[in-house]
């Protein structure tokens, strides 16, 4: 699905073709990737869908079951990728996918070393920030892991841009051949401050790193090795709330907080508009022009991610 040519930006194609991969979209919580194969079908509760008759279409395309529902058709994007793949570990979201490619100053033609690879959440990002002329290394000490890795990156279409490599970095480093050439470095492993040492001799001079940990006393003893050859050491933790919006209809006379009597409300007519709550959490914006009105609902998602783990940042100290 991702051209990769060193002329090309990352770019998606726009019309499907037999053995691509697209991410099936029923709603914002049931996804899932399929291979597109001529012969191919897909059944969900919504009845079976033709694969040959996806062929041909735009990406984005809204397509119809045997039973007049439909599914879109989406580009295997790194957010969508996130949400849709095998979890052999725990893997990072957006919310920290996104600080982490931007704090680690991850841009076209960036060499970055990635350890552990786990799911390859990451990995597909990095991928996308660095292409077309950059470079994605990336080590698991987990061969099944490797491998798995490695075919997500085929079907993803980002092979090119990752190389994929058993190895223990916490006991061995990284291999000598990269040292010097990365321009940021990215850690997830269980005792990342072994690694500090390997990464700051395979970083270019002010190059960057990340220690990703979910416990706060791993990252106490990641930033006293981090001291030695680091500088502008910076830990985060970020959190992301989401909302939930609905869009309800409600007769004007049961609306909450509603006043009938002018005198009530100081002798003024009553606003057009009113902001509330209601017993469940939401907040509520109603119009009051007619009898049967259109309220939009909005509540924090009782489901909301909170604390993944903690980020820290250094950046390697340049001695003249």
């Amino acid at each position: 699905m991702l051209p990769t040519e060193s002329k090309k930006a990352l770019s998606f194609k726009r019309c499907i073709e037999d053995g691509d991969l697209v991410i099936v979209y029923e709603r914002h919580d049931v996804m899932k990737p399929v291979k597109v194969t001529k012969d191919g079908v897909l059944q969900n509760r919504f009845g079976f869908y033709r694969h040959s008759d996806w062929i041909g279409k735009p990406l984005g395309t809204k397509v119809l079951s045997n039973k007049g529902k439909f599914v879109y058709l989406l580009a295997p994007t790194p957010e969508l990728w996130t949400l849709v793949l095998s979890h052999r570990t725990q893997i990072l979201y957006i919310a920290d996918i996104s600080f982490v490619v931007m704090y680690l100053e991850v841009v076209p033609g960036c060499v970055v070393l990635e350890s552990g690879t786990g799911s390859g959440s990451l990995s597909t990002s990095l991928a996308r920030a660095v292409a077309p002329t950059g470079h994605v290394y990336s080590f698991d000490f987990h061969e099944q892991r490797a491998v798995c890795a490695r075919e997500d990156f085929e079907k993803t279409g980002i092979s090119s841009l990752v190389t994929v490599e058993v190895r223990d970095i916490q006991g061995q480093g990284f291999p000598e051949k990269l040292s010097g050439l990365a321009d940021s470095v990215f850690l997830d492993l269980p005792q990342p401050w072994l690694a500090v040492p390997s990464a700051a001799k395979m970083l270019k001079e002010d190059g960057v790193i990340c220690s990703f940990s979910p416990c706060i006393e791993q990252v106490q003893r990641t930033c006293e090795v981090l001291r030695s050859d680091f500088i502008e050491i910076r830990t985060f933790e970020v959190l992301l709330r989401t909302y939930e919006v609905k869009e309800m209809k409600v007769e004007t006379g049961a609306m909450i907080g509603e006043s009938h009597d002018e005198e009530d409300n100081g002798g003024q007519r009553p606003s057009k508009r009113k902001h509330i709550s209601n017993d469940d959490g939401y907040a509520i914006s109603q119009d009051n022009s007619s009898s049967a009105t259109s309220t939009v609902m909005a509540r924090p998602c009782s489901e909301a991610r909170g604390h993944t783990g903690y980020l820290t940042f250094a950046r390697l100290q340049c001695l003249s």
